[in-house]
């Protein structure tokens, strides 16, 4: 069973906007990055196939040439390209590519979707509030590489997943939405891992429905608040029965 708790309270418009408008309004054009499978990349193809979801993958970029992510792209028709980080001297020569990339595909929002390198400050401020990342914990708790198995060291009985804004410090953005599942005594890191990847599946997909609804706004402190067109107290289950904190 899975758990799952909204810590910013993502849940489903009580209103749709095709309903109201006769006139189709422009999808929010996302450039997702990636470096391996793509299992996220195919929960986000996924959410946009339906004609009312408010974005469209515009590009799939990735520093790996045999990522299966790749594959998943051009299965689903999308653009899809191949930056090969090695291929520059500098970090700051590859970011510049990558941006100059993004740009020509008009992309509104960029997605870190598996994506395994460090962005220069530059790049993160030139997409400040237009970038996005999940990370699989409960941030602040265990930041970096190996959050999975910092959790199950530190014995913490619950983990998760958080969708968060990127800024120059690793791991440290605006917390968009936050989802949870308990940490069981018999759990390894391969099974805690699998049930953290359920969460992130359905919950990058809904903070990016959000960011696209412009339901997604920074306080004056940066921190984020929900528009209240969101129902603040909704509740997702995944295999089991859901619950909240308020």
């Amino acid at each position: 069973m899975v758990n799952c708790l909204y810590e910013s309270g993502l849940g489903q418009r009580r209103e749709r906007h095709s309903q109201m408008s006769e006139t189709p309004r422009k999808k929010l054009r996302l450039g997702v990055l990636i470096s391996g499978n793509g299992g996220n990349l195919q929960a986000i193809i996924n959410a946009c196939l339906p004609a009312d979801f408010p974005a469209e993958v515009a590009v799939v970029v990735s520093n790996r040439a045999d990522a299966y992510g790749l594959v998943r792209a051009a299965n689903a028709g999308i653009p899809e390209m191949v930056i090969d980080h090695r291929q520059y001297a500098k970090r700051e020569a590859f970011d510049a590519a990558l941006h100059e990339k993004l740009s020509e595909y008009e992309v509104d929002l960029v997605v870190l979707a598996g994506f395994m390198r460090l962005l220069t400050p530059g790049f993160v401020e030139q997409w400040q509030q237009k970038m996005i990342n999940i990370h699989p914990s409960l941030l602040p708790s265990f930041k970096g590489a190996n959050a999975v198995a910092d959790a199950l060291a530190a014995g913490v009985k619950i983990t998760g997943c958080t969708v968060h804004y990127v800024v120059p410090e690793m791991d440290a953005g605006p917390i968009i939405v936050q989802a949870a599942t308990p940490v069981f005594y018999h759990d390894t890191e391969e099974s805690l891992s699998e049930r953290i990847h359920q969460l992130e599946h359905t919950f990058y997909p809904l903070a990016i429905r959000a960011i696209a609804d412009g339901g997604v706004k920074l306080d004056k402190r940066g921190i984020v608040q929900l528009q209240s067109s969101y129902d603040l107290k909704a509740t997702h289950g995944v295999e089991g029965a859901a619950h909240t904190v308020h």
